[in-house]
């Protein structure tokens, strides 16, 4: 695996400036069933938070609840003070225009389990291609840019590559190149790792851990217990749609107070 390096002084700017999350009783349900239910979250500027807890707790809607790529019924979000998706209007919120909400994304990146990369484009312009789409850079400044990132996730020698060359770690990592070319306050993921064959886990999870090192502001999905331990400033359990418990890893993972986060550690530990 290439050298991933997140230390050295880049020839272009890369980096966005940490962003702030507010989460406030945020509800979503789908008919009778509650994803989620009245969630309270603070993430701070520059710290890492791991969420874990069992399928269908209401983690990964948690995420694209955050992002806007799905609207709660109730409650709100905001990124550095500012309402995703919606604003108030006389003293109801309102959604906003699909361009507004699209800019507010272009703020907070998004790395999924699946990789979703453009298969007709070479590694370099699929990670060039959001600056250019959205007005952020010209096609050369942002070729430029995805070299820089590409170098720091370990993958310069891959820029003429096609993502059907590439290895699910690889690409997963183009990935997340991807999402930093925006420049992104919050990059958010969801079971990075997920679908990945196990051998290849280690290499994303070296990235992320570079990035979490280097003060971007992370809210993670994941299984990965010991990366989690390794990588979190404040750990959130979730089950049944709601936040269970949460703290610093040495509380959540090594000294539970709920009997439901006892229960599932110790099941997964």
């Amino acid at each position: 695996m290439s050298t991933v390096n997140f230390e050295s002084e880049p020839a272009v700017d890369v980096d966005g400036t940490p962003g702030a999350i507010e989460v406030r009783d945020v509800h979503k349900w789908y008919g009778a069933h509650r994803v989620l239910d009245g969630v309270d979250l603070t993430v701070a500027p520059g710290s890492v938070t791991v969420i874990i807890g069992p399928s269908g707790s209401g983690k990964s809607t948690l995420l694209r609840v955050i992002n806007h790529l799905e609207r709660p019924q109730l409650g709100h979000v905001s990124v550095n003070g500012e309402l995703t998706g919606v604003r108030w209007h006389r003293g109801r919120l309102k959604e906003l225009s699909e361009r507004q909400i699209l800019a507010q994304r272009s703020r907070v990146g998004f790395v999924f389990q699946q990789f979703n990369l453009f298969p007709h484009l070479t590694v370099l312009d699929n990670v060039a291609a959001a600056p250019v789409a959205t007005g952020l850079l010209g096609r050369p400044e942002a070729q430029q840019l995805a070299r820089v990132l590409l170098d720091r996730v370990g993958l310069g020698d891959k820029s003429g590559a096609y993502p059907r060359q590439l290895s699910g770690g690889q690409q997963q990592r183009v990935a997340i190149a991807r999402a930093l070319a925006l420049r992104p306050g919050v990059i958010l993921f969801d079971e990075p790792t997920s679908a990945l064959d196990p051998e290849l886990v280690g290499e994303v999870l070296a990235v992320i851990k570079a990035l979490a090192a280097g003060g971007t502001t992370l809210v993670i999905v994941t299984h990965e217990i010991g990366f989690a331990r390794e990588v979190a400033d404040s750990i959130v359990f979730m089950d049944g749609g709601r936040i269970v418990e949460q703290g610093p890893p040495e509380q959540v993972l090594d000294d539970p107070q709920h009997p439901r986060t006892r229960e599932f550690l110790s099941r997964v530990l």
